[in-house]
């Protein structure tokens, strides 16, 4: 008997378990489908909702000030034999030395990803740009860069980037949109060197 092979692999199932640990202990966790949660959009199926408005909750009470908060998230991934998986690469500036022109990160013997990546992932929320409806949510950036696609989607020009909607805000009074405060906030949140050159 011969098997129908698959043009590509793919993922049958992800399981993504998220601890809020207190004293080294899990005080409360949630365990969610990830294939039922879309990339695309913030709409998430009734049965999830409950659990992402306690996560959601807890988030928030922290980026308030109100509690400190720590998760712990492990994800279990069920793939097709073959499937191509992504880690991290790791910054070797000496290249010579290590005799590699690519080296992968893992832990144990194991793919893993780095918290850049990671935290990459976590900050893809801006929806709020123009063109968001046809190319789906990007990670918050200040012009709104999307190095995969060599593409920035919050040009100067537009007046869609962080540093013109921030200076209008703050020293012009000119309060933007509320989605562009979103993205405001989400950028400050995010971090980063927010100087003026121009100026000492």
């Amino acid at each position: 008997m011969e098997w129908d092979r698959p043009e590509k692999p793919c993922l049958t199932s992800i399981e993504v378990q998220v601890a809020s640990l207190v004293d080294g202990q899990a005080k409360d966790s949630w365990s969610f489908d990830a294939l039922s949660l879309s990339l695309r959009g913030f709409d998430a199926p009734e049965s999830e909702n409950a659990s992402l408005n306690a996560v959601a909750a807890l988030l928030a009470q922290g980026l308030a000030g109100k509690s400190h908060v720590l998760l712990h998230v492990t994800a279990f991934v069920r793939m097709g034999a073959g499937q191509e998986v992504y880690p991290s690469q790791e910054l070797i500036l000496d290249k010579d030395k290590a005799g590699k022109s690519k080296t992968l990160y893992s832990v144990n013997g194991v793919a893993g990803m780095h918290s850049q990546k990671l935290g990459n992932a976590i900050r893809t929320i801006d929806t709020w740009y123009t063109g968001a409806a046809d190319n789906g949510p990007i990670a918050v950036e200040p012009y709104g860069s999307v190095t995969t696609q060599g593409k920035a989607y919050r040009q100067p020009k537009a007046k869609e980037d962080f540093y013109t909607l921030f200076d209008h805000w703050i020293t012009k009074g000119q309060v933007p949109a509320l989605e562009q405060q979103h993205f405001v906030i989400a950028t400050l949140i995010r971090g980063g060197v927010f100087g003026d050159a121009g100026k000492e």
